[in-house]
């Protein structure tokens, strides 16, 4: 195992952030205190966290309408992130993009997007920059399993495959498209396999594994680093909620439900596995878990008394002007 004690630390503080702040929000949500949808990421924590961990700031990701996870694991700050969430003056975009369109470019967030199959152009555009500019500068995509379908997704895995670009596709199989699995509306039946046909590694993954998820990607933003082309990884961890947070889930069954929190718990397996390999101990974890209330109860509170944006900022940030 290659990873140190504060690497780890770090890996189990990501997901932890990520599920403390989603189970928080879907409190909320609940309450009637957020405006808008949101779309809740639990069950699929390991696949941000171990991704972003090998990412930095100059790096790139181009996200989903489930994109709470990914905005922590790349490093948003949280209390900004939530002003955001409640459309509050001081949010990541000013309170104007909310939970599906929260961005961050000094943290290399492209933004989340309610928009399908957006986010692999946007990246593959961020990979042909960092290539053109001769950096080792990598962008990744996160692609829902219903957009893995989409025509933006071919056209961007073709082109950074003809041109070689440092781009990696992170499937993110949860499922289902919305209310549709995932075994009636892919054709072929494997997303990973239709990747790779474009001529890049396609490994298939599971999603609830850290440690599967951070091995994968270490090889794909290796292989990207050193200019030998695009990979795609299909990482499968079913989504613990609805599609969006109310979503009667009227297509699964309770016997679905009920498995998939038992055995696809991506925090549970951490702590099992580092536990049992003596890599960690419950009170370092313990620790973090306190640590991330306490902080997401003080952020929430910040963010509900926080002024609304002014009029007068309905007039900018709406054309960029040269």
């Amino acid at each position: 195992m290659s990873l140190t004690r504060e690497q780890l630390l770090d890996g189990y503080r990501r997901m932890r952030a990520q599920r403390e702040f989603d189970e928080r929000m879907r409190r909320e949500f609940e309450a009637g205190t957020v405006p808008g949808f949101i779309h809740l990421y639990c069950g699929q924590e390991a696949i941000a966290a171990a991704a972003c961990m090998h990412l930095r700031d100059t790096d790139y990701i181009g996200s989903t309408h489930r994109g709470h996870g990914h905005c922590i694991a790349k490093g948003c700050d949280i209390g900004e992130m939530l002003l955001e969430i409640y459309c509050k003056q001081g949010g990541l975009c000013n309170g104007k993009g909310g939970s599906m369109h929260i961005a961050d470019m000094n943290k290399g967030m492209l933004g989340a997007n309610a928009i399908v199959g957006a986010a692999p152009p946007i990246a593959v555009g961020a990979a042909l920059a960092a290539w053109s500019q001769g950096t080792d500068g990598v962008a990744l995509a996160f692609i829902g399993d219903g957009a893995s379908n989409q025509g933006t997704v071919f056209e961007a895995l073709n082109l950074a495959s003809v041109l070689k670009l440092p781009m990696i596709f992170m499937y993110e199989n949860n499922g289902y498209a919305e209310f549709t699995g995932a075994k009636y509306h892919v054709g072929g039946g494997d997303i990973a396999a239709r990747a790779g046909a474009f001529g890049m590694p396609a490994p298939k993954v599971d999603g609830t594994d850290f440690f599967a998820v951070h091995d994968a990607m270490a090889a794909a933003v290796a292989r990207a680093r050193s200019g030998q082309g695009p990979s795609a990884i299909e990482a499968v961890a079913s989504r613990w909620y609805g599609h969006f947070q109310g979503d009667p889930q009227a297509y699964r069954s309770r016997e679905e439900l009920d498995e998939v929190r038992r055995s696809g718990d991506p925090l549970k397996k951490f702590r099992e596995r580092v536990l049992a390999e003596s890599w960690l101990e419950d009170s370092d974890m313990d620790a973090i878990d306190q640590e991330l209330r306490e902080l997401i109860d003080e952020k929430v509170a910040v963010a509900k008394a926080a002024p609304n944006p002014d009029t007068e900022a309905l007039y900018t940030d709406v054309y960029l002007e040269y």
